[in-house]
């Protein structure tokens, strides 16, 4: 799967995409937060509070709960706001 980090996760996290193979445990949004936590500090920082960030799965807008797959584009990124 495809990951990208958007605005201060990138920042945090010192990358702005991955191609990863996450363990098969790994069955939504959720779970793939709490694995990719323990690839390190940076990661854990980063993604601590999951009402801090939104994501998108093949670029809809999901949620925690979303299921996954193996192969799909995921996308961490602040919440919008503007006018």
């Amino acid at each position: 799967m495809k990951i990208l980090y958007f605005a201060w996760l990138r920042q945090r996290i010192g990358v702005g995409e991955e191609v990863i193979k996450a363990p098969e445990g790994v069955t939504d949004v959720r779970t793939l937060v709490e694995w990719l936590r323990q690839r390190g500090p940076k990661y854990t920082e980063a993604l601590a509070d999951i009402e801090a960030f939104r994501v998108a799965v093949n670029q809809e807008f999901g949620d925690m709960d979303t299921v996954l797959e193996g192969d799909e584009e995921i996308a961490f990124f602040p919440p919008m706001t503007g006018g």
